[in-house]
């Protein structure tokens, strides 16, 4: 179970200590920005030059594309802005690894990052050499005053590049549940341990609660203002669904039942042909899953995993429950009252990706990072197995759009009461 006293240290940000601690601040945004990179580096060792470069659907990226697109943020929001005289490493990088920063200039195509055979990996590695070395360069040039100022910058990109972190397990995940012969990213892997205890439900009386980062420690734009909110009464279960729990609702015809469904959800499950939860594979009649370590038997208590927005709905709507609300996620997580809230599987709710009351994108092209998404897109609340250590917040808003799956996202109930 997740208490929050614990949970405010331990989900705080990399960056969150930029500003003070021992040692030089050119040393310790030195150290924070290093132990980032090498984490990129760490979870990129496992594939060969031909599984970085794979695209296996226009919603994922090349291992290879991750490690360049945060490399040339570097390039483009600190070095070419705050680095005097910084050349960039080469002049069609920008063009290539720009993601959707319209400000910033021009782009290649998403849907056609995995026709990159060139730059190959060997010169990725270099590019992120050399853009490392003129950041750490950038440090121990820099006075104070002016990284002191920059440090916000930072933490934008620290956690930038940590969110590609996930994204480069979960897309090479995805690669591999297609290939016929099922390969395994690290054998060893296993599927983090769950949680159950206490009573099985959480009821939150009617209450007003403040939403929202509340200090001054990094967060996302997205997560502020902190506003107050009507909340309750309801009841959220303790507990995610699990696999076993999604098995009963399969066999009991689910996924081929209209009545539980949103009208695109169903339409999108009989266009996509879902029968299971993504990466599931039905094999001499027993019914598999496609992990980091491979394919493995379906364990019936491990929370279900890789399924959209449209399943987790008809999925509520067959248990006679529904969705919570990100409000009531969070209350109920920052009241400690959530088994698993974090570092299992992100966990679906009913509200849309909107701004808070009062928002205002912060200027220039990073305010393109999260505003402009705002419209057709759910939030999913908490961390999944992939988040990297540090990188969780109970404020932290990840959003998807509904018929996305191929993330570590999974689901809990909620009931009204009375």
């Amino acid at each position: 179970m997740t208490n929050p006293a614990s949970a405010a240290a331990a989900l705080a940000a990399p960056a969150a200590s930029l500003s003070s601690g021992s040692g030089s601040l050119a040393r310790r945004l030195g150290e924070a920005f290093l132990a980032v990179r090498n984490e990129t580096e760490r979870r990129a060792a496992p594939l060969s030059p031909e599984d970085r470069l794979v695209q296996s659907m226009p919603d994922a990226s090349p291992a290879k594309w991750h490690r360049a697109h945060v490399t040339w943020f570097w390039e483009q929001f600190l070095l070419g802005e705050h680095s005097p005289g910084y050349k960039p490493c080469h002049p069609d990088y920008a063009y290539l690894f720009n993601s959707y920063y319209v400000s910033a200039g021009p782009r290649h195509a998403r849907a056609q990052r995995g026709h990159l055979t060139r730059p190959g990996a060997d010169e990725v590695t270099a590019y992120r050499r050399h853009v490392d070395a003129a950041v750490i360069r950038f440090f121990d040039t820099t006075d104070d005053a002016k990284l002191a100022s920059l440090v916000p910058l930072l933490e934008v990109g620290l956690n930038h590049e940590q969110q590609h972190q996930e994204l480069m397990l979960t897309d090479i995940l995805h690669a591999f549940a297609q290939n016929p012969i099922p390969p395994a990213y690290d054998a060893a892997w296993q599927f983090p341990v769950s949680t159950t205890s206490g009573d099985p439900w959480l009821t939150l009386t009617e209450g007003i609660h403040t939403i929202g980062h509340q200090s001054e420690t990094f967060h996302f734009d997205n997560e502020k203002p902190a506003h107050r909110a009507l909340v309750g009464p309801v009841k959220l279960a303790r507990n995610l669904v699990t696999n076993g729990e999604w098995l009963q609702f399969m066999k009991a015809g689910g996924y081929d039942t209209a009545t539980l469904w949103l009208m695109d959800g169903f339409a999108a499950a009989a266009r996509e042909e879902w029968q299971a939860p993504g990466h599931w594979r039905k094999i001499d009649g027993e019914w598999r899953i496609m992990t980091l370590a491979g394919l493995q038997p379906i364990d019936p208590h491990a929370p279900v995993c890789h399924v959209s927005y449209y399943e987790a709905d008809a999925f509520a709507r067959w248990s006679g429950k529904h969705l919570p609300t990100e409000m009531e996620w969070e209350v109920a997580a920052r009241a400690g009252g959530l088994n698993d809230a974090f570092g299992l599987v992100w966990q679906w709710t009913r509200s849309s990706y909107s701004p808070y009351p009062g928002y205002r994108a912060i200027e220039g092209a990073l305010g393109e990072y999260n505003g402009k998404f705002m419209v057709n897109q759910l939030v999913l609340r908490g961390s999944s197995l992939a988040t990297p250590d540090g990188h969780s917040r109970l404020s932290y808003r990840n959003f998807f759009y509904p018929h996305h799956r191929w993330q570590f996202t999974g689901l809990r109930l909620a009931d009204y009461v009375g």
